[in-house]
């Protein structure tokens, strides 16, 4: 990638900075679960009433519905400190699995559901949904999948997006660090994140346009506002934008990490490269913006590999395997990892670029079933156990 020197490819100089006020880069974390059947580990198209009162006792306006009702949406605090954010997603995510194992269901962090049909799911019974199920038609009945977005505190509108044109380079590194959806409809996709090709049958997904201010990118978001398309800018579904609700960053790439501890690394990574471009952005320099025709092909590499393969480097104008770049940026962000008190979070992105991601861990589980003599049925049923323990145990 080239960032070492100012002169490199990838770091440009470029006139005397703008003063801005030090973002907070506080961090928060929404997650999206898909709740299952414990006998049958179908997804549970109609859950019972009493699940969700029990869950929102447990966590107030914390959990959330979804798109669907096998669909459970948690969303923790905003957190200056790495280990709260843990403890707060870890303590989510047991709150909500002890509600659902009350009703003998589980909740798994896959962004596919191995067998599920997605024409047998409902859609939830309120006003919101409904007319969002509506407006999208059959490309919104498809919409059975999960992921995780992370927000980070950037309070100056301009720097929020000056950040995300210059963060897009490293969405598809994201991306394949998070992967989990190889399966869908029973069959083995051979992506690892299939979810990605139900997501961009939507309107209004995929990389931002580039903008120059936070006033151009209000008036194009205007346009389509005062033309009756969308009512606000949360109708805007890329993979990364400036939130509609609160003054962050919004990071929504990423497909759910089966694992807490995959989770929380990939978020502070994304963190620390937001705070290495903003620290470099205080030293007169920005990371180059590349064209997104080019980006895109890296984003199709993680899509298709995760980290089994190689990305592109446009600086060197060569591919380079994934665990050399992962080694690269916990270098690159180092510094920032230290500022920020995650600096164990980092490393254990080389965790997951060497033993792989869920994705890899599903497809080995299902392999191994049909190794010893399972049927097609119960080899995807022994994957949506290994997501029930990796959900709620981690490691």
């Amino acid at each position: 990638m080239c960032w070492i020197e100012p002169t490199g490819p990838a770091i440009q100089r470029y006139g005397a900075a703008v003063a801005v006020t030090p973002p907070s880069f506080t961090i928060g974390i929404e997650e999206e679960y898909l709740l299952v059947d414990r006998q049958t580990r179908n997804l549970v198209a109609d859950p019972h009433p009493d699940l969700w009162e029990d869950a929102h006792r447990r966590l107030g306006s914390a959990v959330m519905p979804e798109l669907l009702k096998a669909q459970i949406e948690i969303a923790t605090r905003p957190h200056s400190d790495t280990s709260a954010l843990r403890d707060d997603l870890k303590a989510m995510r047991s709150e909500v699995s002890n509600a659902a194992s009350k009703f003998d269901a589980a909740i798994i962090a896959s962004s596919t559901h191995p067998f599920a049909l997605w024409w047998e799911q409902q859609h939830t019974d309120k006003d919101r949904y409904l007319l969002l199920a509506q407006d999208l038609a059959v490309v919104g009945q498809r919409l059975v999948i999960c992921g995780m977005h992370v927000h980070v505190a950037i309070e100056d509108p301009d720097l929020r997006i000056d950040l995300m044109n210059q963060v897009t380079y490293f969405l598809p590194h994201l991306l394949a660090l998070s992967t989990s959806s190889p399966f869908w409809g029973s069959r083995n996709t051979g992506l690892k994140s299939y979810r990605m090709n139900v997501f961009r049958t939507l309107p209004r997904t995929g990389f931002p346009e580039h903008f120059e201010s936070w006033a151009e990118y209000q008036r194009h978001v205007d346009v389509l506002v005062n033309a009756g398309l969308i009512e606000d800018s949360s109708k805007l579904w890329w993979d990364v934008r400036p939130s509609a609700r609160y003054p962050t960053l919004e990071m929504r790439v990423c497909d759910i990490c089966t694992r807490w501890e995959d989770a929380i690394a990939i978020a502070s990574l994304y963190r620390c490269l937001l705070h290495m471009l903003y620290r470099l952005r205080r030293d007169n320099q920005r990371w180059r913006t590349y064209a997104n025709m080019l980006v895109s092909e890296n984003l199709w590499r993680a899509q298709r590999y995760g980290v089994e393969a190689s990305l592109m480097d446009f600086g060197e104008s060569t591919l380079v395997p994934f665990a050399d770049l992962a080694d690269e940026m916990a270098f690159l962000v180092q510094p920032d990892a230290e500022i920020l008190g995650c600096v164990d979070e980092i490393d254990h992105i080389r965790t997951i670029a060497r033993d792989g991601t869920s994705a890899r861990r599903q497809v080995e589980t299902y392999t191994a079933a049909l190794a010893s003599g399972a049927g097609e049925s119960e080899a995807l049923q022994a994957v949506v156990d290994e997501l029930i323990r990796d959900t709620t145990l981690g490691l």
